[in-house]
């Protein structure tokens, strides 16, 4: 390896004492393509009608700047005739048509591969819109921005992708070791690109010869890998089979057919990895620009004029590992040494960290129990928000570690995170011993529910089915209430000075926060139905010497597996609900028990976990079919007694839950309008 990498490992090395500098990058023109009234220029609130502004933001980064060390590949990136790199992205921006009549604060939605407001903008009409967490934040006033992070993303006209350079060495290609899993294929396709999604670009096969690829298949994630014969595959696209092949080094084709049981893995030489840590960059950029500029380098002004005088930023799953990536490696900096985000807030990220910073990044490969264990995105050392030592890495770290500029954290999370995404890891350490939450950051558990959010408040999701679960469906998430709610606590937090609610948060302290076994022994023996005997574990993940909590570049493919870390998982009550958490009205009068984990059908891998989706087991409606069933939970009759019984109940969660601060006042008086119109034990 070239010696341009000792330093990234030497900043690794110092994290005890110093702090790793973001890079120097900014807007240097800052383009609105298309401005048009938003649903017709309806009223929200105080602030009057919207605007929809569309446009691109072109940026540049010194990478000759000492403090740009920390993005992989910049200084192989092409620059321009002035020695910058040059990147830019498409941007989204709804604001007050009238600037006075907003609340001069900006709420950055983060994109998820691409789609963060694609809901809202082709939502139809306002009362679509208001459920959102989007319509709460323009009914008080805020400008909501958008802008492509993510270089690997193939646009469409509803998606916002980062146009990020390609690394060469002295004008040839970088190649290096790439993999990607295949799972849950439609049984009898023969091909994919190589990424696994259309929506992506695939790294380029730097040879195309199969005999020096590897192509394996299994029957479940820990199973045992079988090399598919080279003759049995080839690079190229075949949607009919081998007759259909058309060579190139994009694609894959497999000539017998996928199993949609199985898990195929190829590990093959690739080239021309992107930039992909400049997303960060673009994040920073884009919202420093809006926050602080007047115009741009070329006179364009900035469409928000004078006067923002707060910014936050939001994202789930993958952006919710992003924002814990984005505020670590030290993004919420800007040029000038100005804090871009008051307060973040992660949503139902566990301690995933998106790890773009990476050569030959994937941030759509994600790391579960059933699937791509050991890929990233993943947990990484630190884990925690404050600065701790980790006992099984020796990692001395944390995301929250530069008090002038670091914001203020609020995360939220749902169930799925402790099975799926090492949650506990954010509050007991691979040991299962407790760690501190810091003054600045705040956890919310949101317990049973599913990796996922849920518009239309209390009543609104529709349990169901899947295919590959064997489990009753909740169609439910964590709800929008709950986290609008969670933007005007944060709010409160940066502007007034007024501390948010405390963190509520499963704890290994108040045994709220156990081991598989006593999580299970405390669950409900619920007939018909099992309780999970896996999760996701986690072992420290050795992707060679060029690697570390920065990112870097993956010489040990697949890695070396270390030691083992304590997981652990909420512990619930005899009606399933969990223990610990801020439980929303769902969780305070429950119809049944909801979970954050479901379990794979037989033929589909069981008894893994089923990707990231819950379980709903119903109460019985009455005492004598539940114990017809052998239910040991009490039904809705023993519960409530009946309707009025269930609506009172339902006014009185909502009212402990506005004083509690984690539900508005408005989505409150819906919730208990919602009971009153339902049909339950009428």
């Amino acid at each position: 390896m070239k010696r341009k990498w000792l330093p990234i490992l030497a900043i690794g090395a110092l994290f005890a004492t110093a702090a790793i500098q973001p890079s120097e990058a900014r807007v240097v023109k800052f383009v609105v393509e298309q401005t048009t009234p938003y649903l017709g220029g309806v009223d929200w609130g105080n602030a009057g009608p919207y605007q929809l502004l569309r446009g691109t933001a072109y940026m540049e980064v010194d990478p000759r700047d000492g403090e740009n060390r920390v993005i992989v590949d910049l200084d192989d990136a092409p620059r321009n005739a002035a020695g910058m790199v040059e990147f830019s992205t498409p941007f989204l921006v709804l604001k007050p048509a009238d600037m006075s009549r907003g609340n001069s604060k900006i709420f950055y939605a983060l994109n998820n591969r691409g789609n963060s407001l694609e809901g809202l903008l082709s939502a139809t009409t306002q009362e679509a819109v208001a459920v959102t967490d989007a319509g709460e934040a323009m009914e008080r006033g805020y400008t909501i921005v958008d802008a492509g992070w993510e270089g690997d993303l193939i646009p469409t006209a509803t998606q916002l992708g980062a146009n990020l350079p390609v690394a060469q060495e002295n004008g040839k290609p970088i190649t290096g070791t790439m993999r990607y899993e295949y799972y849950d294929r439609a049984a009898g396709t023969f091909t994919t690109n190589l990424e696994g999604s259309p929506g992506f670009q695939s790294y380029p096969a730097a040879d195309t010869d199969t005999s020096h690829a590897t192509l394996t298949v299994r029957n479940e994630e820990n199973g045992k890998r079988v090399p598919i014969p080279a003759s049995q595959w080839a690079f190229g696209t075949c949607p009919t089979g081998k007759a259909s092949l058309v060579p190139d080094p994009v694609d894959l084709c497999y000539f017998p057919g996928f199993d949609n049981a199985k898990i195929y893995e190829l590990i093959y030489k690739a080239k021309n990895p992107i930039v992909l840590g400049l997303g960060f960059a673009t994040t920073r950029d884009v919202a420093s620009f809006l926050r602080y500029s007047t115009h741009d380098n070329f006179g364009n002004p900035n469409p928000l004029g004078k006067g923002i005088k707060r910014a936050y930023a939001a994202g789930g799953s993958q952006t919710g590992g992003y924002l814990r990536d984005y505020v670590y490696l030290g993004f919420n900096e800007d040029e000038n040494d100005r804090q871009v985000f008051d307060g973040v807030i992660p949503w139902i990220a566990g301690t995933d960290r998106v790890l773009i910073n990476v050569r030959f990044a994937d941030p759509n490969a994600y790391s579960e129990q059933d699937h791509q264990h050991d890929y990233l995105q993943n947990s990484y050392p630190p884990f925690t928000y404050a600065v701790t030592t980790d006992p099984l890495s020796g990692i001395h770290d944390g995301i929250l570690k530069r008090p002038r500029t670091d914001p203020l954290v609020m995360q939220v999370d749902s169930e799925s995170e402790f099975w799926q995404l090492h949650d506990s890891l954010n509050v007991a350490n691979g040991l299962g011993r407790a760690v501190d939450i810091p003054w600045n950051a705040r956890l919310y558990y949101v317990g049973n529910t599913a990796h996922g959010f849920v518009q239309g408040g209390f009543l609104s999701p529709v349990p169901g089915s899947s295919t590959l679960c064997a489990d009753p469906t909740p169609g439910s998430g964590i709800g929008w209430e709950t986290l609008r709610a969670s933007l005007i606590n944060l709010d409160k937090w940066a502007d007034d000075g007024v501390p948010p609610p405390a963190s509520n948060y499963p704890s290994v302290t108040n045994q709220t926060l156990v081991d598989l076994d006593d999580a299970a022994a405390a669950f409900p023996a619920i007939p018909g139905y099992k309780f999970p005997t896996v999760y996701n574990t986690y072992e420290l993940l050795h992707f060679g010497p060029f690697f570390n909590s920065l990112g870097g570049v993956l010489t040990t493919v697949p890695p070396v597996l270390g030691p083992v870390y304590a997981i652990l998982l909420p512990k619930s009550d005899r009606l399933g609900i969990q223990l610990a958490g801020v439980h929303p009205i769902e969780a305070r009068v429950p119809l049944g028990t909801s979970t954050g984990w479901n379990i794979r059908r037989p033929g589909h891998r069981a008894p893994n976990l089923c990707s990231l989706t819950g379980s709903y087991f119903p109460f019985a409606t009455t005492k004598a079919q539940r114990q017809a069933s052998g239910d040991p939970r009490p039904s809705l009759q023993e519960l409530y007694k009946n309707h009025a019984g269930f609506v009172n109940a339902v006014k009185h969660a909502a009212h402990e839950l506005v004083e509690a601060r984690f539900l508005l006042r408005e989505d409150a008086e819906a919730d208990i309008d919602a009971a009153q119109a339902s049909s339950i034990l009428k």
